[in-house]
């Protein structure tokens, strides 16, 4: 008996590309970002052309979280600097150094970020120029 095993990449299942990637070459340079568990994610597809990113960051505030884009990468960084006056007894809420990075498709900006009761949220547009813009073209009777 013969098994055949097919790869299928499906970007518009991959939660590491928001938004269709058409750049391909852009998935190599993807596989080296690391894909740690912490924080916790929720990837939401508004519509075709909003999404939604929500981070469980229990403990940090928006001094301790750093949100940027750099090459059509998002950085999300996280480092909880406060110093406790008291001998903690049980630390069960994670309060450690992170860094989530995901891969923005083309036109894709970052349109909000809010931190409200432990959830960073980030809201994320398709903004294509008026000039990559289907256009239609006139057809004329001679």
């Amino acid at each position: 008996m013969v098994t055949t095993t097919t790869f299928g990449l499906d970007f518009f299942r991959d939660p590491f590309f928001i938004g269709f990637n058409r750049e391909v070459e852009r998935f190599n340079s993807l596989q080296q970002i690391n894909r740690g568990s912490f924080p916790p994610y929720d990837l939401i597809k508004l519509d075709d052309d909003k999404y939604r990113l929500s981070l469980a960051v229990a403990g940090f505030t928006k001094d301790d979280i750093t949100v940027s884009v750099e090459d059509s990468s998002l950085m999300i960084t996280g480092d909880i600097t406060e110093v406790l006056d008291a001998e903690v007894l049980h630390k069960g809420i994670a309060g450690r150094k992170f860094t989530r990075s995901f891969e923005l498709g083309e036109y894709m900006e970052v349109s909000e970020v809010t931190l409200k009761d432990g959830m960073l949220t980030i809201d994320i547009d398709r903004n294509i120029p008026k000039e990559k813009l289907p256009k239609i073209i006139k057809i004329n009777n001679k």
